[in-house]
């Protein structure tokens, strides 16, 4: 510390001197003192914002946790689970009419109105069934037809099968001993059980309707046939080669357009006996599809035994055009000259989504509106035009996508770093670019959800 100048100590005794420099060396000593507290307030005060926005991250984590635990996993109600919610509701509507009903007199259940039914088609075929009384002769003579009621009942036949019996006949010549016989036509599998159309069928079941083989199986032995899950298996294995052209033609076909969506959802494998230690094995399924804008409404799936971005380069080698996709990393090396990246602003919405749902964030609350005027005028432009769509997008869109980067770029510098919020929002920041892309194109759309939904099937069969 500095000596006062209007200190001087050649003018004092020896006393006067000590006492001085005693004072000196207590300031100095307290002067140190007040730079270490100092030092320890700074650093505990950057532990505690340190601490403060972990406490705000396990927070955040906690309550998504409890959300895909406890409520609903996506930001709308699952389309499926809706539909179970309906069919059982339906049912307890119907069995409470039925105990309702059986409670009313003859003369209420007269007077009470029916529902409008729809006709059944009328391609179905139809069984008439003939009822006629035991006697058509009163007062000792025969009585007249004065006409007729008709009702139609709908009924249906779980598993009926039928065997085709196919009868070739041989005939020779006598003179020279030529044979002939109509050659065999020709069949998905060589000298195989099925028709094509029974191949159909476990095919459908199988990847439609999600039932598995062994579920296949004891339907049919129920219906008197029995057919081991081998040989469905067998069955499904050929007409996947007989296929595989089908699969190329389409491949090209998705190809053939300059927008596309990829994404790839996870599926359990059962490796080759030689190969097993008594666990399955994760492996893909990466889907792609044209843009929805496009009239092409086809999707391939390429079944991968992992995730590795190379799987997708694969696919999309030579091909050149606009790639719609999430944040995962697999996905950045394929971007260059050939392949423009699309951002997918549904999974911007749910950072801030998920942040709003777990501590009702007014941050991100505002983040949800904006973003939600921008879905509002996807919506308008989503049956107009090529033309059309840029021009709303150019002329209302882009103030708004202006109007949020101002706001993201204001309010950053503001949020503690690690934290949710800043998280949620250095998701849109860093892939700004990607995110905005579809403003200067008419064919790239506003998100991945496209494709998503065309794998939604396949994520619901496996839960």
């Amino acid at each position: 510390m500095p000596m006062p100048e209007s200190l001087d100590l050649q003018n004092l005794d020896a006393a006067a001197r000590q006492v001085v420099q005693q004072l000196l060396e207590k300031i100095a000593q307290q002067t140190a003192l007040a730079q270490q507290h100092a030092t320890v307030i700074e650093r505990q005060a950057g532990e505690l914002k340190h601490k403060t926005a972990l406490l705000d991250k396990l927070t955040y984590e906690m309550a998504v946790l409890k959300r895909l635990k406890f409520a609903a996993k996506t930001e709308a109600l699952n389309a499926g689970q809706a539909s179970l919610l309906q069919e059982s509701l339906e049912e307890d509507l119907q069995a409470v009419g039925e105990e309702i009903e059986q409670l009313r007199t003859p003369a209420e259940r007269a007077q009470r109105r029916q529902p409008k039914r729809l006709p059944l088609p009328e391609h179905l075929p139809r069984q008439e069934f003939i009822h006629e009384p035991e006697s058509t002769e009163c007062c000792g003579q025969p009585m007249t037809r004065m006409g007729e009621e008709a009702s139609e009942k709908l009924d249906y036949q779980p598993g009926v099968f039928t065997v085709h019996r196919h009868v070739r006949s041989k005939w020779v010549c006598a003179c020279c001993s030529t044979l002939r016989q109509q050659p065999v036509d020709a069949h998905i599998i060589d000298k195989g059980l099925a028709t094509t159309g029974l191949l159909a069928h476990v095919l459908v079941a199988k990847y439609a309707d999600h039932l598995p083989l062994y579920r296949q199986e004891g339907i049919y032995a129920r219906a008197g046939v029995p057919l081991s899950r081998s040989t469905l298996a067998q069955w499904v294995g050929s007409c996947g080669v007989q296929l595989q052209p089908l699969v190329d033609a389409l491949r090209l076909a998705v190809l053939g357009h300059r927008v596309i969506h990829a994404d790839e959802t996870p599926v359990q494998m059962l490796k080759p006996a030689s190969q097993r230690n008594g666990k399955t094995h994760r492996a893909y399924l990466w889907a792609y599809t044209p843009s929805q804008h496009e009239e092409l409404k086809a999707v391939v799936y390429n079944f991968c035994e992992s995730r590795a971005g190379s799987h997708a380069k694969a696919f999309l080698e030579n091909w050149q055009g606009t790639l719609v996709v999430d944040d995962y990393s697999g996905y950045k090396q394929l971007m260059g000259e050939r392949i423009t990246e699309a951002g997918c602003w549904a999974h911007a919405r749910r950072k801030f989504f998920e942040l709003h749902a777990a501590s009702k964030s007014q941050i991100a609350q505002q983040a949800l509106l904006l973003i939600g005027e921008l879905y509002e005028l996807e919506r308008q432009g989503q049956n107009v035009d090529t033309d059309e769509r840029l021009r709303i997008r150019q002329q209302q869109s882009r103030p708004i996508i202006d109007k949020l980067y101002n706001w993201l770029t204001e309010h950053r510098p503001k949020v503690p770093e690690g934290s949710a919020t800043a998280k949620a929002m250095d998701y849109s920041l860093r892939r700004w670019p990607a995110l905005t892309l579809f403003l200067g194109d008419a064919q790239v759309p506003i998100d991945n959800n496209w494709v998503e939904n065309q794998i939604r099937p396949v994520a619901m069969a496996r839960s």
